[in-house]
């Protein structure tokens, strides 16, 4: 299978990269600076360009049957209140060229990571979570998450929405949580190699089509 990585040069995007290599994907990646890549394979093709762009896009998606889309709203440092280093609207502006470019091409499965508080599942947050979500620069973020998801769901694709909970970097084998309308409780946390596992297996069974899920460890 041939599948196209938008957030390639990310750190959940890094982690998916390789998870999708190991597993024996053929990897297209769509960025805009070849040298921010973890690393060179023989089975990733490396297209340059605006993630934003139908021309761009359309070119990456060539011969792929699916999309892996982890980009997110990128701030100068992880401080809250850190700057925006990407527009406000960039997830949904992405969306907006993404859907009309699969259909053109063809392609109907896509799985993309949105965020744990995102339209109905913000009531699921601790309450000094949403405090901060509100009054700090994360906000942008959560709205354009939002703004993405109601595009997506609005499209003819074949759709999942994967909400992780608090990112580490942790390594050690866990249990993966997956949840729906809150029920098992989500945990606080889970580790970027883990969304990658999880990722990779709702497009290996081809699960959980048109449904959000929120994803944890224990």
């Amino acid at each position: 299978m041939k599948v196209l990585l938008l957030g390639a040069t990310g750190r959940l995007g890094r982690c998916v990269l390789r998870a999708l290599v190991n597993s024996g994907y053929t990897v297209h990646v769509l960025v805009r600076y070849r040298e921010r890549l973890p690393f060179q394979h023989s089975n990733v093709k490396v297209y340059i360009g605006d993630v934003s762009n139908f021309g761009h896009l359309k070119e990456a998606l060539q011969e792929c049957d699916a999309v892996l889309n982890t980009l997110n709203i990128a701030r100068t440092s992880d401080f809250p209140w850190a700057k925006l280093r990407t527009p406000v609207t960039f997830l949904s502006d992405t969306m907006k060229v993404l859907i009309p470019t699969m259909a053109a091409c063809e392609v109907k499965r896509v799985v993309i990571t949105s965020a744990w508080g995102v339209a109905d599942s913000k009531t699921e947050i601790p309450g000094w979570f949403r405090w901060l979500i509100d009054h700090s620069n994360i906000k942008y973020a959560y709205e354009d998450h939002l703004r993405q998801e109601n595009l997506l769901k609005s499209s003819e694709l074949d759709w999942t929405i994967i909400r992780p909970v608090g990112l580490t970097n942790g390594n050690k084998m866990k249990k993966t949580v997956i949840s729906q309308n809150g029920e098992p409780r989500p945990r606080l946390t889970i580790s970027r190699s883990h969304v990658s596992q999880v990722m990779l297996k709702v497009l290996n069974e081809a699960t959980y089509i048109h449904e959000v899920l929120t994803v944890s460890e224990k």
